[in-house]
């Protein structure tokens, strides 16, 4: 691919992004290519359709995620790690849950969606599993408990207008109910 429709490309995911994240379903892909800096052609050239475009958006974003979080992993503190990775998880939540929910059929997300999601849930397990094992995490929770209690959080931070503040306290009161205690 050009250098400058690799630069398209990238312009018009982070665009959708935006656009996706802001206005849900009622986006639209010429808006997309407005905040992109290109014709809707390109967009359309690049993204056959809009759901071609929205399942990009979401695995970047899920992607992004999963950098975030493998940096969180690097943390030698089990418990520390745990703790970053659940304020990780919970913050970037309800852009994930917007995206998925613009999907054609957001209960059978496409196979390039549902790898990502399952590399992010293995590395939420991983870091799970060494707090446990280290003895700072409590040895009965499990990831389907972990990720039922983060997509509460995070369905709640992206239907309603949350202060940061109380999002922070939600997200401190999570990680004390997985600590082991």
């Amino acid at each position: 691919m050009r250098r400058n429709a690799v630069a398209n490309r990238e312009r018009i995911v982070a665009a959708a992004l935006e656009v996706f994240g802001a206005h849900g379903a009622v986006a639209s892909t010429e808006e997309v290519a407005r905040r992109a800096g290109v014709g809707i052609a390109t967009v359309f050239r690049h993204f056959p359709t809009k759901d071609a475009l929205i399942e990009e958006a979401l695995v970047r974003r899920l992607g992004e995620v999963h950098e975030q979080a493998a940096q969180a992993v690097d943390d030698t503190d089990p418990a520390s790690a745990l703790n970053e990775l659940l304020r990780i998880m919970i913050g970037a939540g309800g852009g994930k849950l917007a995206l998925a929910g613009l999907l054609d059929d957001p209960s059978r997300p496409p196979t390039a969606v549902r790898e990502a999601a399952s590399a992010l849930r293995g590395l939420v397990a991983a870091v799970l599993r060494r707090a446990q094992d280290a003895g700072v995490a409590d040895p009965d929770v499990s990831i389907e408990e972990v990720y039922f209690l983060l997509h509460g959080l995070a369905a709640a931070s992206a239907t309603r207008l949350t202060e940061p503040a109380v999002l922070a306290r939600a997200v401190r009161i999570v990680q004390r109910g997985v600590a082991r205690g």
